[in-house]
């Protein structure tokens, strides 16, 4: 899959979406994808939480055809050690060893950078207004632009936005993988009603890389993810392309130069049954459109 290019969150790239949407009338799924960060599943999290020794590395399904996981550690054998720059930020390696590291980060309300299978994220608990302030702060974000979420596993989602009305199997051929889908809340949501308030609708991430996944898992809830950039600067396929923001994260995650380029991930709007909605081409779209096809899917 080839990259479009595209850098920073949809609200940074609007002169891509918003001359084809009509700011006026446009419907909540359509608004947060406009200004969706570019980040932004195999067992469901109602199990008990489990530690990095029993949801461990390297045996989480994988989509799109190929292995993020496997490609980083090719990426980072020049980077296997941890670093500290001249800020004072600390960076690990996005490896086993500092997962249960990152999740106690995670639960204690604090900010970290992470790899995805398509750019490098600053991630917070979704649940904590406080952490997800401090991701505004660090990214000189307005507090009108949306965040999506990431979830350790697909089954994850029904927890934080309705799928119901979405066809069998649809979610699990989708994700994991460079996609982000755009789905209604609703009332039975456990996320914050403080996060991306007056939207109905939310972008959840499944990425195939065991790093996120494995401490979405662990830490029991929902990841709110935007891409590791200053808002409005490109996007980061490697973290020294972040260096100057590491001391504002609790720790930073290596896991060596991405191999998508800055496309980031392809989002989706299923918010109504039947019918989907391309909101950005991003680095899956034609995979993404077969599999939607194959569902019985309409475009719109």
């Amino acid at each position: 899959m080839k990259g479009n290019g595209t850098n920073g969150s949809l609200g940074e790239v609007e002169t891509e979406v918003g001359a084809v949407v009509n700011k006026q009338t446009m419907n909540p799924a359509t608004r947060i994808a406009e200004r969706l960060p570019l980040l932004a599943a195999s067992r469901p999290s109602h199990h008990h939480l489990r530690g990095v020794d029993n949801i461990g590395f390297g045996r989480l399904s994988r989509r799109f055809g190929g292995s993020c996981s496997k490609k980083m550690a090719l990426n980072m054998e020049k980077w296997n050690v941890s670093v500290e720059n001249r800020h004072g930020g600390i960076v690990h390696p996005a490896s086993e060893q500092y997962a249960e590291e990152a999740i106690q980060a995670l639960k204690d309300g604090k900010v970290i950078a992470v790899p995805t299978d398509t750019l490098y994220g600053f991630a917070c608990d979704a649940c904590s207004m406080e952490a997800v302030n401090r991701i505004y702060e660090i990214k000189g974000r307005k507090h009108t632009s949306p965040l999506a979420i990431c979830v350790g596993d697909a089954l994850d989602i029904m927890r934080f936005a309705i799928t119901g009305h979405l066809p069998d199997g649809l979610l699990d051929s989708l994700l994991p993988g460079p996609v982000t889908v755009v789905l209604r809340r609703g009332e039975s949501s456990i996320l914050e009603k403080s996060l991306n308030p007056g939207l109905e609708s939310i972008g959840v991430r499944v990425p195939d890389c065991d790093f996120i996944r494995v401490i979405s898992r662990g830490s029991g809830s929902a990841l709110a993810l935007t891409s590791a950039n200053l808002s409005g600067k490109p996007s980061s396929v490697s973290v020294k392309d972040f260096e100057n923001l590491w001391q504002h994260c609790a720790y930073a995650y290596d896991g060596g130069v991405l191999p998508t380029g800055r496309a980031g991930s392809t989002v989706v709007d299923l918010t109504n049954s039947g019918i989907y909605k391309i909101l950005r081409p991003g680095s899956a779209k034609e995979e993404t459109v077969a599999i939607l096809e194959r569902h019985s899917l309409k475009e719109v």
